[in-house]
């Protein structure tokens, strides 16, 4: 009899021992390595398996928890500079020279300043309901905070933070995602306390002023990104990538109709195809 094939839903939960603190990651699949950095209060519990396991038919795909989120210890720091520094530990534990990183929402934020400072680690940059580092255009939707800021999220917090209420599909796609998700998901683990999402918040207020200047420096990156949005994103409007396009020559833009702030988990085939197609035909 075989091995039972390693996926999302049973990947071991293992522990990259770097600088005083535990990063907590999961690895699926074989290929190019891909580095998950995740969303505001996103464990690797959070990430909708499907996706993960899609997008692991052609590469080794990592999740890990921030220092001091989820599953990992020490504490989130304050700076997003700081935080990237969790993704070139764990890939320099994991021996990993070269690898794709995507980002979704704060993580956004946190690859771009991985992409910045470590270039050399960096081939491709993926981009999932987020939005530049720099002075939002646009701001986020009330309704945003008025559900993210729970201590716990119901089925329908879910549905208004990530997907597009108004459009029966997409609350379609958020049920057949939430039950994927709750099959494999430890709830304590989840940052639930203002004290840890102060932490987040002064991360996001420090990218807002971006005194690194990451913002113009996506002008004259060489890394290829690739940037999806979904139109009705209540924390990073898409608009806010307006002001820069055609300032950025190396970043690529899909915007999904009737698509809330996780498209990925929204259309998993059509976005991992996506992902496919831009990471085959750039260099």
């Amino acid at each position: 009899m075989s091995a039972q094939k390693t996926n999302a839903s049973n990947s071991q939960t293992e522990f990259a021992d770097v600088s005083n603190r535990k990063i907590a990651y999961r690895s699926i699949g074989e290929g190019n390595p891909i580095i998950l950095i995740n969303r505001f209060r996103g464990t690797l519990d959070t990430w909708d398996p499907l996706f993960l396991d899609v997008l692991a038919e052609k590469h080794q795909v990592i999740t890990f928890d921030y220092s001091g989120i989820g599953y990992s210890t020490g504490a989130l720091p304050t700076d997003i500079k700081e935080v990237a520094k969790d993704v070139k530990d764990l890939a320099d534990f994991l021996k990993i020279k070269k690898a794709v990183l995507m980002g979704w929402s704060y993580g956004g934020l946190v690859t771009q300043a991985a992409m910045h400072q470590f270039p050399e680690l960096v081939t491709h940059t993926i981009l999932l309901g987020t939005g530049p580092i720099g002075k939002r255009a646009v701001p986020l939707e009330q309704s945003f905070l008025d559900h993210a800021l729970k201590p716990i999220n119901d089925f329908e917090d879910e549905v208004i933070l990530f997907f597009e209420p108004e459009s029966e599909e997409s609350r379609k796609a958020a049920k057949a995602s939430h039950e994927r998700i709750a099959k494999r998901i430890d709830v304590s683990k989840i940052p639930s306390t203002m004290e840890v999402f102060q932490l987040y918040f002064a991360g996001g207020e420090g990218a807002a002023e971006d005194k690194e200047d990451y913002r113009n420096k996506l002008k004259t990156t060489k890394t290829p990104i690739l940037a999806i949005s979904g139109d009705h994103d209540t924390s990073f409007a898409v608009e806010n990538w307006y002001p820069l396009t055609r300032e950025l020559p190396t970043t690529q833009f899909i915007v999904l109709p009737q698509t809330g702030h996780a498209p990925q988990h929204q259309n998993v085939p059509l976005v991992v195809n996506y992902i496919e197609n831009f990471l085959e035909n750039t260099k």
